[in-house]
């Protein structure tokens, strides 16, 4: 049953079917199920780790590489998927143990890699990634820490109750920008466009968005989040703008280029993480 059909059932049986009602029946995206325990739980299946609870999330695969490699990090878990392995890494720094590890791309995979490395024992998240920009005057490399992200995606929606945005955990946007604050680094402070389809985000879907007051726009922001709350633990984003699709053509910038940006993003994504 589609939408049109939803609003049949309204016309027909007035008495006993509101529109909420009427959609959660055409829809299956949004039949969200309060039961805390799943057929298969993570902490179940996953064995918990002598681990840091303190952990960067990094979308950027050569950052996550010549950190293993020049802090002579330690494998916690291969975490071997069908597509290759995710390793989970720990190195000592500033005094502390740090734990971090790549995400994959796109929402799905981002959520399970986290439900795995929250029960392994990781309690406290910063993410760090990239993003395509909204707004013509969002110069690349400009900083983002997300304030809320629009649920776009399907994740969220198996997490948390049907709503248009999750927001970030307090204390990691307090971290965040007390961290880029001490460093002296230019930020904005923005909501995120979370979407599954990068192919398919039109100009009038761009424009949509932006009216709603999105900034920025990326794949997991919104799923991520939803699991944190889902899980009580704490999780944070910072993005660096990239792409520019607030033309009426896009425009690539070079986004990805820009390898002092993401190193240095992850540095400054851990020295928030750590006050936590």
């Amino acid at each position: 049953m589609g939408v049109a059909e939803a609003m049949k059932v309204i016309q027909h049986r007035p008495e006993s079917v509101d529109l909420a009602d009427a959609l959660r029946m055409s829809l299956p995206i949004l039949e969200f199920d309060a039961t805390r325990e799943a057929m298969i739980e993570p902490a179940q299946v996953v064995q918990p780790r002598d681990v840091a609870e303190h952990c960067v999330i990094c979308f950027f695969r050569e950052v996550v590489e010549k950190v293993r490699d020049e802090h002579k990090a330690r494998v916690v878990t291969e975490n071997l998927w069908e597509d290759g392995p995710h390793p989970l890494y720990e190195i000592a720094y500033a005094g502390h143990r740090l734990a971090f590890y790549h995400p994959g791309v796109g929402a799905a995979l981002a959520a399970a890699l986290l439900e795995e490395t929250i029960a392994r024992g990781c309690k406290k998240f910063i993410a760090c990634g990239g993003c395509g920009v909204l707004e013509k005057d969002v110069p690349v490399g400009k900083l983002i820490v997300v304030s809320s992200a629009l649920r776009d995606e399907g994740v969220s929606y198996h997490y948390l109750p049907p709503a248009r945005e999750v927001a970030a955990h307090p204390a990691a946007i307090a971290a965040l920008k007390r961290a880029l604050d001490r460093q002296g680094v230019p930020y904005r402070l923005g909501k995120t466009w979370t979407t599954d389809a990068p192919y398919r985000e039109t100009r009038n879907k761009i424009a949509l968005r932006r009216g709603e007051g999105c900034l920025t726009v990326e794949m997991e922001a919104a799923a991520m989040m939803a699991v944190a709350e889902f899980r009580g633990v704490v999780l944070g984003q910072v993005l660096y703008a990239g792409d520019d699709l607030s033309g009426t053509d896009w425009d690539h910038r070079g986004w990805q280029s820009r390898r002092e940006v993401r190193e240095r993003l992850f540095w400054l994504a851990a020295e928030a993480c750590l006050t936590l």
